[in-house]
């Protein structure tokens, strides 16, 4: 399985592949420094030549700054309440139609980069989500063919600030602080992992302790039918991200409520997609 990344390195933003546990640079691709995601998509699908992943320059993980796979995608939607326990651990039921919710894109950050808690508010909680990156444009999506829209699969950390959340019926304001959309670090393609990526592993780890744990088999809504029901009302574009939701175990929920803190670390992980780790920083 080979995993693409966007990163920077010696001051130059190209493309790398995670190959065999290795961190490869691959600088003569061309693409990176567009932020049109066709580039991407592209070699998602094509694949890299294996020459070129024998001759592929060793990186440093540690030594790179990683970015968002997709840096400005169109669209960013995202489920909320779609793993049963999780939407009964917040004294909700289980929705008979999916809460969709917008995150823009200058909420984003990459693998590593610092998850910002705001000054305003101190109850920045973690989610462990599914993201799903759209590789064609669709509209009218069935059962049958939904899947054939999903160029790949990351990982997702929709960091969230519960009061503001909740200050408004829809959940918008508190999803959208600058610097709490954890995004990355790989992309996967869609054909290296089980059809809509179920059957997954899916955990948080908040200063490597265990804080969520489930299965992507359990989302009430699987990734196939949350593409047909929003190409009911909308068309996806390719480089479009569609959030999965997230399991119990979310810090609001706990009793006492565990918020994230500067200084705290929180990992990402689903099994095949790879770990997101983000450092917590207090906003300046």
């Amino acid at each position: 399985m080979t995993k693409i990344a966007r990163i920077v390195t010696s001051g130059r933003l190209q493309w790398a592949a995670l190959h065999r546990e290795e961190l490869l640079g691959l600088p003569d691709l061309p693409g990176a420094e567009s932020a049109e995601p066709q580039a991407l998509l592209s070699l998602v699908r094509d694949g890299i030549p294996a020459r070129m992943l024998q001759e592929a320059p060793r990186l440093d993980p540690e030594a790179v700054t990683w970015l968002p796979p997709v840096t400005r995608p169109g669209k960013i939607i995202c489920l909320g309440l779609n793993y049963a326990a999780h939407a009964a651990e917040g004294g909700n039921s289980q929705p008979e139609y999916p809460s969709f919710f917008m995150r823009g894109a200058s909420s984003l950050i990459g693998h590593q980069a610092p998850l910002v808690r705001p000054k305003v508010s101190d109850k920045l909680d973690f989610e462990a989500e599914l993201a799903v990156v759209i590789g064609r444009r669709a509209r009218h999506l069935t059962a049958a063919d939904a899947l054939t829209a999903v160029a790949g699969y990351s990982c997702f950390n929709d960091g969230t600030l519960r009061d503001y959340q909740r200050r408004t019926a829809q959940w918008t304001i508190g999803k959208n602080f600058d610097g709490t959309g954890a995004f990355g670090p790989y992309l996967v393609a869609a054909s290296e992992l089980p059809d809509g990526a179920r059957g997954l592993r899916i955990e948080s780890r908040l200063n490597g302790q265990v804080m969520q744990s489930d299965n992507t088999a359990n989302m009430i809504v699987p990734v196939a039918e949350a593409l047909q029901l929003l190409t009911e009302v909308l068309t996806l574009e390719p480089g479009d991200v569609v959030v999965m939701g997230t399991p119990a175990g979310v810090g609001y929920a706990r009793t006492p409520a565990v918020w994230m803190q500067p200084g705290d670390r929180i990992d990402i992980e689903i099994e095949g997609v790879g770990q997101l780790s983000n450092p917590i920083t207090q906003e300046a």
